[in-house]
């Protein structure tokens, strides 16, 4: 029996063994044609093997679509048909989803597992960068003393822009008020727990805000989150996470971290749908509302609460209605929502939710080690092997090598003027990867619904992607020279 066929049985013997295996089929999983195709409806495959699955390791951008999504957004969709604006308040006995007006509230008891949080903690609302703003309005409150914002140094750009932005905001200067984390090792991106924590000694006194991603979105690095909030709070600074590329894909326990607050979007792991509805926690002490009774008779209660930004969705459902204008603040993350959230988003989420129900994130976490390391293996035995017939590497792994310092996320730094010719190659096969530029591909299995199968076909067709480059690659070289090369590929920084 060849390697490779001695490989895919080995794979599918695991994933015979896989207690998840079957969270696979609550997934629409596109086959090689349906990605290639520039109609939604199917016509016959130009090529065998065409009306096979293909192998989506992308849901670290985008998350597969869950099939519940479509029979509970027909659900939503006949609920506005049929009732109308009742659809805010009736509850209908042949839909699984509450009423409108409770659409955030359904969802916050899983989405609070998920994070692990109180469910008062976890507000349903906007969306990632929206929430981040808002968190910020609350949270960053700067003084001539303390106006210092800890953000990492190739933090993702909408982060960076909101940080700018606040301190702008402040009649601050971002080139004195925003300290960026940078690796202190020229060859590598990872930020170290130790390197972070000096960095936070060093301007602690001046700093107001920390805000770090819980995974970084370029490396796949799993942040220490609660020795870097503890160590952070004990110098006096509030501690904010990004928590995109974390939440449905590593376990969290926010509330007992002591984070201050944290924000996340949902269509990544959490298979949402582009742009979907997002989510934030706000530790309890900071959701607190002490409510004072009338200072005078018939008159009106006031409250004491963490300042915000309000709106009417943040205010008490008895009293929402009412158009008093009297803003009566729910206690917890609640309090913090604005609008009304988008049911067709939170019809979404819910489906997903439904989903994640079945498991855990400690089983989930489990599962995501095993392929993780299964992918890592074999990148190592394939890069080793090409290195045994170039002579060099022409690849390697920028992602932590320690499992317990990543989430579901490999990536590959490719050796400068290869990634465009081993992308079109990839998906040419029906594999889904994403790219950063100009030498990155990001690799990552999500366990609720990919396998050792997935991993090993995307090994055979990069291996194959990665011949196809170096061959066009020579060849170019031969003819033109080697000459005006690019930012550093993984050859230049070993």
């Amino acid at each position: 029996m060849d390697p490779g066929q001695a490989g895919l049985d080995y794979a599918r013997q695991l994933d015979s063994k896989d207690k998840l295996r079957h969270l696979r089929d609550h997934f629409h999983i596109p086959t090689k044609a349906e990605l290639s195709q520039t109609t939604l409806h199917a016509s016959t495959p130009s090529r065998p093997g065409q009306d096979e699955p293909s192998t989506y390791l992308c849901g670290n951008s985008l998350g597969l679509q869950p099939k519940l999504t479509q029979k509970y957004m027909q659900q939503y969709l006949s609920t506005w048909a049929t009732k109308g604006v009742y659809g805010h308040f009736k509850e209908v006995e042949d839909s699984e989803l509450a009423p409108w007006l409770h659409v955030d509230d359904d969802c916050v008891p899983a989405m609070a597992k998920i994070v692990g949080a109180m469910e008062s903690e976890v507000a349903v609302m906007q969306t990632l960068t929206a929430n981040l703003h808002f968190m910020m309005a609350s949270f960053y409150r700067p003084s001539k003393e303390r106006h210092k914002i800890i953000l990492e140094g190739k933090a993702f750009p909408s982060d960076h822009y909101a940080v700018e932005s606040h301190i702008r905001h402040h009649n601050l200067d971002p080139t004195t008020s925003m300290v960026l984390l940078e690796s202190f090792k020229p060859e590598s991106s990872i930020l170290e727990t130790s390197h972070i924590l000096s960095i936070i000694d060093a301007h602690a006194s001046e700093t107001a805000l920390l805000l770090l991603p819980g995974i970084q979105f370029y490396t796949g690095q799993l942040f220490d989150i609660n020795t870097i909030t503890a160590h952070a709070q004990s110098k006096g600074i509030t501690v904010g996470w990004d928590l995109a590329h974390a939440v449905g894909n590593v376990p969290l326990s926010l509330h007992d971290w002591n984070v201050d607050f944290a924000v996340w979007c949902t269509y990544k792991y959490l298979n949402c749908g582009p742009g979907s509805i997002g989510g934030c926690f706000v530790h309890e002490r900071h959701g607190r509302v002490d409510e004072h009774p009338p200072s005078t008779p018939g008159g009106e209660p006031t409250f004491d609460y963490t300042p915000r930004l309000s709106g009417w969705w943040g205010s008490s459902k008895s009293s929402r209605f009412a158009m008093t204008n009297r803003f009566h603040p729910i206690p917890g993350a609640g309090g913090f929502q604005l609008s009304n959230p988008s049911v067709a988003d939170t019809t979404a989420l819910r489906a997903s939710l439904d989903v994640f129900k079945q498991t855990d994130m400690s089983k989930l976490r489990e599962k995501s080690l095993r392929l993780t390391a299964y992918l890592q293996t074999w990148l190592d035995v394939l890069a080793k092997e090409l290195e045994g017939r170039l002579g060099r590497k022409c690849f390697g792994i920028i992602t932590p090598r320690d499992a317990e310092q990543r989430g579901a996320q490999i990536s590959v730094l490719l050796d400068d003027g290869l990634l465009d010719a081993v992308m079109e190659s990839l998906e040419e096969d029906g594999i889904v990867v994403d790219e950063r530029k100009p030498s990155v591909i990001r690799v990552a299995p999500a366990p609720l619904y990919n396998n050792h199968e997935d991993v090993f076909r995307f090994i055979e067709a990069f291996r194959s992607a990665l011949n196809h480059a170096l061959t066009e690659k020579e060849s170019k070289e031969s003819v033109m020279g080697n000459g005006g090369r690019g930012e550093k590929g993984w050859s230049e920084i070993k």
